[in-house]
């Protein structure tokens, strides 16, 4: 449980929309709050234990899940802040910050802690999911049609186009130029990454 009580860490809420879920339920079930980010929601008072489950099984039927543990927190909150990097969707004056430079800074522990962590819960490396991360953005901006290959890679952080080309090719068999003859169909939800 999270050192604030009034604090929620739910798992595989990634985007806009699953706030927007989550306020809905929120509402619907008479609960108040502060306010939702992805990943937390903050709520004005403590739930007991009943109101907790109600909770737990209304954010299930959407596919997102309640974190009871210190380590499921750390995790959870590795995993958004990796999405968020990875995704290009911080602030400028992190966009050139090391990977694991933001971590540490955010959640204030030494990144080969974080690390050893992550790879011992999830069973690959936090580099690893920031790649796969990195590779469905791209796909993303791939299949909208609207940047060349060389604005992608720039806007993704690619030292350059070869580079993208090439890790791209690894996590997905496909050149990018194929995988944008075939589009969408290889796409994938952010939480089956």
């Amino acid at each position: 449980m999270s050192k604030n009580s009034d604090i929620l860490v739910v798992k595989n809420m990634v985007c806009h929309r699953c706030v927007l879920s989550v306020q809905e339920i929120l509402k619907s079930s008479g609960i108040p709050y502060h306010k939702i980010l992805v990943g937390e929601i903050h709520l004005c008072s403590r739930l007991d234990d009943k109101g907790r489950e109600n909770l737990k099984g209304k954010l299930g039927k959407i596919g997102l899940e309640l974190i009871d543990s210190r380590t499921g927190e750390i995790i959870e909150k590795i995993k958004q802040l990796v999405i968020k990097k990875a995704r290009n969707e911080v602030d400028d004056s992190e966009r050139k910050i090391k990977l694991s430079t933001y971590l540490s800074s955010h959640l204030h522990q030494e990144y080969t802690s974080l690390s050893k962590l992550f790879s011992d819960t999830e069973g690959r490396t936090i580099e690893n999911f920031s790649i796969m991360h990195r590779i469905e953005k791209a796909k993303e901006l791939l299949v909208y049609g609207h940047l060349s290959l060389s604005q992608i890679a720039l806007e993704l952080d690619y030292s350059s186009v070869a580079h993208l080309s090439s890790q791209f090719k690894k996590v997905t068999g496909l050149t990018p130029s194929h995988f944008k003859e075939i589009g969408a169909a290889k796409r994938k939800t952010l939480d089956q990454i």
